[in-house]
């Protein structure tokens, strides 16, 4: 590390530290202020605030390996979390979200279900949900950060207590940076974040840039193309993943035929299974729900969830590919030749490409820019998380009528709490793939179908909620403990066989189980009282089973007309997708040097862009403030 690449990420460091505590003085009114900024922030911001905090470092790195080895399809993977929940969200859930008015999404849930006993059971369960999330979260990003620094710096950073290894050098750097922006996320709530991840969204953006450019200078069309294979840039594909490398690289096709995806039209049918039930569950109870909340207005929570998608994945991708095509023609050589390329290894590749190929002053920048996406994500989940601990069990159940003071003061412990138990849980993470697997297929698993239920059928209750949600997330905390004591299984056995199917394929196990608790916890228990139903019908409006809620409102307002949407939502739906994957592959294929499909990839996305417009844009612009 030079002196000047070093400055540059003191300097970084400084003035976010600076510009999350100067803003946190209007963080002191309250809960609301607290945690939503007052909803007095600007939409543009939250959506530039919520792209930072989802451009994320373990991501980033995980993203660079799985480019590297599967190509240009790879980008299906990430329909894992699936990514175009952002495009449900952006196209109708963002307005029925931010109709509520309230301050989370588990105080949300007492709209829909009362304030009755089977209401608050659901009200409980879905905080302790956001609660655990946010800390998988947290063990995710300190896995990831760890590994990205301790490759990149070169401090061993190891603490020894005698002959006793107390930390390991990445656990070291991962707390060190996890305490830093703890000290500013809690000190200034909503107000400090969304200031700070605006700074790094410009500051990510920079850097992005500048890295795809230097490709331009360093790299060859001849050198790449000389390399890379028209199926690796090929987004169709089969029921098989095909060869994706040829001659002296060939090696890295037996990798890909033991990661466990060679079945990829399998793996696609899944992730798509599991990305439409998971996406119109909404988004779970964490960072971009509450931006949502955070905005002035339903008109502006659509605007920010559309901005949010704009801006997020051109950047992303430019950096993405940009260190790939460094990777492939420096790196790829070398791996191919030793045939010592694993899938931990993929994992390594963003800090290797940084710390011996980038020059000086650009590696400064690039590692500001990715510490950048590391302390806005992690900051997103530290506000977001410890909001459920405060208002949904703190002061809900033990402390009602405190001064906004004392909650503020709850928060903070509260903030130290939740990063503090993703901490441990993070030193017992195998690798930011065993977490990204967990998160993705399992835990998230657990939420689906409950939350697929609670928007569509008039007659799921609170205590099918609860039991949807409790069942779904016994069988996903089972199945993370059981893969991290793989070890002690004997090989061959039930157990064994049962752990070692890549986590997505047992998402249908764990939704079968959450929708078998939904099914059961609702038939036998009385229906939710008509009059919160109606409450709630009126104002959200949704779609779907509503017919004995709608005869019962029209009853009383005549005027009242149903949501008949469904089908422009899926339509818009659809279209979205189109769109936010050409913004994808744009860069891929720019970076990639073919021309040819990086202007087919534009026109589609100036395509959509034109259809959103007409029948999205044009229609949010006609809901009133």
């Amino acid at each position: 590390m030079d002196l000047i690449d070093i400055s540059i990420i003191i300097l970084y460091i400084l003035i976010t530290l600076f510009v999350g505590i100067w803003v946190s003085k209007k963080a002191s009114k309250g809960l609301k202020s607290y945690f939503l900024g007052g909803n007095d922030i600007k939409w543009y911001f939250l959506g530039l605030s919520n792209g930072s905090g989802m451009f994320d470092v373990s991501g980033t790195a995980w993203m660079v390996g799985i480019l590297f080895l599967y190509g240009v399809k790879s980008f299906m993977f990430m329909w894992m979390w699936p990514i175009w929940n952002q495009i449900f969200v952006m196209m109708f859930l963002a307005i029925w979200i931010r109709r509520s008015n309230t301050l989370t999404g588990s105080e949300w849930i007492l709209t829909r279900f009362g304030d009755g006993k089977a209401g608050r059971a659901s009200h409980i369960i879905v905080a302790i949900f956001a609660i655990v999330s946010a800390i998988g979260f947290i063990a995710y990003f300190f896995e990831g950060v760890g590994k990205f620094m301790t490759v990149i710096l070169p401090w061993d950073m190891t603490f020894m207590v005698g002959n006793h290894q107390v930390f390991t050098s990445a656990q070291s750097y991962a707390m060190i940076i996890i305490f830093l922006t703890t000290v500013y996320t809690i000190k200034g709530g909503m107000f400090s974040v969304v200031a700070t991840e605006v700074l790094q969204y410009l500051i990510m953006v920079i850097a992005s840039v500048i890295v795809a450019g230097y490709t331009f200078f360093i790299i060859t069309d001849v050198e790449i193309n000389s390399i890379i294979t028209p199926e690796w840039k090929n987004v169709f594909f089969g029921w098989e993943f095909g060869d994706q490398w040829t001659g002296k690289f060939a090696e890295f096709n037996n990798l890909i035929n033991s990661e466990g995806y060679k079945m990829f039209g399998a793996f696609i049918g899944m992730t798509l299974f599991k990305g439409f039930f998971a996406s119109i569950a909404g988004p779970t109870p964490s960072f971009d729900f509450q931006r949502i909340l955070s905005s002035k207005t339903v008109k502006e929570a659509a605007y920010m969830a559309g901005f949010t998608n704009l801006i997020l994945f051109i950047p992303r991708y430019l950096l993405i590919a940009g260190i790939v095509v460094i990777a492939i023609v420096a790196l790829g050589p070398g791996y191919a030749a030793n045939g010592n390329l694993t899938g931990s290894e993929l994992e390594l590749l963003l800090p290797k490409v940084i710390n011996f190929h980038i020059p000086v002053g650009l590696k400064g920048l690039l590692l500001a820019g990715l510490l950048a996406a590391f302390m806005s994500t992690f900051s997103a989940f530290v506000n977001a998380g410890p909001a459920y601990i405060v208002n949904d069990i703190y002061k809900k159940y033990f402390k009602r009528n405190a001064t906004p003071q004392h909650y503020i003061k709850a928060s903070y412990i509260a903030s130290f709490l939740v990063v503090g138990l993703g901490v441990f849980m993070g030193f017992y993470a195998e690798s930011i793939n065993s977490l990204t697997l967990w998160i993705t297929s399992a835990l998230f698993g657990g939420y689906v179908a409950a939350n697929f239920l609670k928007w569509i059928w008039w007659r799921f209750n609170g205590w099918g909620y609860f039991w949807g949600m409790l069942s779904g997330l016994v069988i996903a905390s089972a199945q993370f403990f059981l893969e991290q004591n793989k070890a002690n299984f004997d090989h061959g056995s039930f157990l064994y066989q049962l752990i070692s199917i890549p986590a997505i394929y047992l998402f249908p196990i764990i939704f079968g189980f959450s929708l078998l608790g939904s099914l059961l916890g609702t038939y036998l228990t009385e229906p939710t009282d008509m009059k919160t139903l109606k409450s709630f019908y009126k104002n959200v409006k949704p779609w779907g089973w509503w017919d004995p809620v709608y005869q019962e409102v029209k009853k009383e307002d005549p005027d009242f007309t149903k949501n008949n949407d469904f089908w422009l939502d899926m339509f818009n739906v659809t279209i979205g997708i189109i769109w936010q994957s050409s913004m994808i592959l744009l860069p891929i294929y720019f970076i990639f040097r073919d021309y040819r499909k990086t202007g087919i990839v534009f026109g589609v996305f100036l395509i959509t862009s034109f259809i959103i417009k007409k029948t999205w844009l044009d229609r949010v612009r006609k809901i009133p403030n």
